[in-house]
C-alpha cells in the first residue's frame, strides 16, 4: 500500500485507488491532509464505514463524504472483504 492507516478501533486500513500520485494531483496539502483525515476516521469505523455519507439510503456501493464545509467531497469504496476504505476520487472546488 503506498499510504495507509491502521483504525485504532478496527483492523480495517484505508488506501488510494489508483494511487496517492493520481487522486491527489495538484491539490493542495491542507487537502491532502484532510482526506487523509476523513479516511483513517473511516477506516476506525470498520464495517460500519459502508453506511457512512451519501447515497442515504443503502449501504454499500460507492460512496460521496463532503469535504471541509462542502468545499469538495471524496468518492471512496468501502470493502468489508479487505477490510479496507479506498479512496477513489477527490472532487475539490476550492
Amino acid at each position: 500500500m503506498t499510504e495507509w492507516a491502521r483504525g485504532p478501533a478496527t483492523d480495517w486500513s484505508w488506501d488510494y485507488n489508483p494511487s496517492a500520485e493520481y487522486i491527489t494531483a495538484g491539490l493542495p496539502p491542507g487537502v491532502v491532509a484532510e482526506i487523509e483525515r476523513l479516511a483513517t476516521e473511516l477506516a476506525a469505523l470498520g464495517h460500519g464505514s459502508v453506511r457512512v455519507g451519501r447515497p442515504a439510503d443503502r449501504e454499500g456501493g460507492l460512496r460521496e463524504f463532503d469535504l471541509l464545509g462542502g468545499r469538495g467531497f471524496i468518492s471512496f469504496l468501502a470493502v468489508p472483504r479487505h477490510e479496507c476504505v479506498y479512496v477513489c476520487d477527490v472532487t475539490w472546488y476550492g
